[in-house]
């Protein structure tokens, strides 16, 4: 599926702006931030995510300012930890979510700024399709899919975190990097999603070189926004 044609069918920016700002409004409990640190109680931070995890804290940073998204029934608490800034946050919030030795981990986010014409490289199949990997499975929806010689040569999932906001997922075979598949999935994919009214979200690790390339190319700029995830370890994996 691909976008609908004539020119009133592409999204401008000011669209997908809106869509973001109402995803982020849902996904956080309130956007933009209107400070510097913002702590945001959101019912959305109970119930489980795209693949049935819940995930208790959760934020988006932007160059002007920051929202982190707690449980309502902690937001008092943890906004008290942030008044002296993001470190002291970091150290304290995993405790009162019952994660002690978690912290608050920085990652790139990037978003859909522009519908980006490469050539379409996959098709879109069940996540029960016996040819695909088991990693794209647990997706909840159906997959975009390269194949080579009916062998999988790379692949698409959806992370569906509501219908105004899906992030995208993308694994290639290592004898099939370097041939551009994933950048294309990547485009046919936010073609996808922009078509049903939905802003494209792609994030990555800070050091996955490879990931920012295909997202740059796909049209997924880094404009210093970054996602905020709980985390026990030093890094987004």
């Amino acid at each position: 599926m691909g976008l609908p044609t004539g020119p009133a069918a592409l999204p401008s920016r000011d669209d997908l702006e809106r869509r973001l700002n109402a995803f982020l409004t849902w996904w956080l409990g309130t956007w933009p931030p209107s400070g510097r640190l913002v702590v945001s109680g959101s019912p959305v931070r109970t119930r489980p995510g795209w693949d049935g995890q819940v995930r208790p804290v959760l934020g988006v940073a932007t160059p002007i300012g920051t929202v982190v998204s707690v449980p309502i029934a902690i937001e008092k608490s943890a906004t008290e930890l942030a008044r002296p800034g993001f470190e002291p946050l970091s150290d304290a919030i995993g405790a009162l979510v019952g994660r002690p030795r978690a912290k608050l981990v920085r990652g790139i986010f990037r978003w859909s700024e522009r519908v980006v014409d490469l050539p379409e490289a996959g098709e879109w199949v069940p996540r029960t399709d016996p040819r695909i990997p088991p990693w794209l499975r647990p997706f909840n929806g159906d997959v975009l899919v390269a194949f080579d010689d009916d062998k999988y040569a790379a692949g698409v999932g959806l992370k569906r975190h509501s219908p105004l906001g899906i992030e995208i997922a993308v694994g290639t075979e290592q004898h099939h990097r370097g041939k551009g598949l994933a950048s294309r999935l990547v485009a046919q994919a936010s073609r996808r999603i922009l078509a049903e009214g939905a802003i494209a979200l792609y994030l990555h690790a800070r050091d996955n070189v490879a990931s920012a390339h295909v997202a740059e190319r796909a049209g997924f700029p880094d404009d210093g926004w970054e996602i905020i995830e709980l985390w026990q370890g030093s890094s987004r994996p």
